[in-house]
């Protein structure tokens, strides 16, 4: 009998943005795989892929840091952090950050709270590597309430990237007969999986609910990744 890995996503996350530092350059990603281990010693670990540039900085550092996501983070914050590479974007020119004592960026915008951990161990998890770092220091920034991975799904309508340990592949169904009674389509950025929905519209970006996708304005883009109207394509 095959298993439905959508029971995954009964599970509990959060949004996190993962830094470290190499050489003097910095960089950081989007990571929901993130968890306290132990209290005493304060350890936790960070699920990162090893495509990744920040699974590369973290392996010569031995360093990272954890800042936690507020729910109102704007999608672009993610979109940048989750959905482009470092190896081709400074993703720290425009975002407030600082660095800590371990001397590696802590992203403070939209930051509920963070962490700094020096890595003790690390486990090979075959397309991710377990990041076991010790805190060195952590601190509360706002009391805003943290986003969580399923309200960043179900709410703001994101996707997983392709390099996070919870991306699942989606069967594309067949296109449906169009649809009766004025209900307009929903679209699907096919670079990032970010679906546009007209009956939410795209606040964020000042685009009203009940807003149709063809009317949005020519240079509208994708509130994740910054694709292009000519990159979706109907359905979601």
């Amino acid at each position: 009998m095959p298993m439905n890995s959508a029971a995954f996503f009964k599970m509990s996350y959060g949004v996190y943005i993962v830094s470290s530092r190499k050489d003097g350059q910095f960089n950081g990603q989007v990571a929901n795989s993130v968890f306290q281990a132990t209290s005493d010693p304060p350890t936790v670990v960070a699920s990162i892929n090893k495509n990744n540039l920040t699974h590369e900085f973290i392996q010569a550092s031995r360093k990272f840091t954890v800042s936690v996501l507020a729910k109102a983070a704007p999608m672009n914050l993610i979109g940048l952090f989750g959905f482009k590479s470092g190896r081709t974007v400074n993703k720290f020119a425009d975002v407030s950050f600082k660095m800590g004592v371990l001397e590696v960026p802590i992203v403070l915008d939209h930051t509920v709270a963070y962490m700094e951990a020096e890595v003790i161990d690390e486990k090979d998890c075959g397309t991710h590597t377990l990041f076991i770092g010790k805190i060195v220091d952590c601190e509360i920034v706002s009391d805003e309430e943290p986003m969580t991975y399923a309200y960043y799904h179900e709410v703001k309508g994101g996707k997983s990237p392709k390099n996070a340990p919870t991306y699942r592949e989606e069967k594309k169904e067949p296109t449906a007969a169009p649809q009766t009674g004025g209900k307009m389509e929903k679209y699907t950025c096919t670079i990032c999986g970010y679906v546009y929905d007209p009956e939410q519209g795209d606040p964020e970006s000042g685009i009203a609910p009940g807003t149709a996708f063809e009317d949005l304005p020519d240079d509208w883009t994708c509130p994740i990744c910054g694709a292009d109207k000519s990159q979706f394509e109907k359905g979601g």
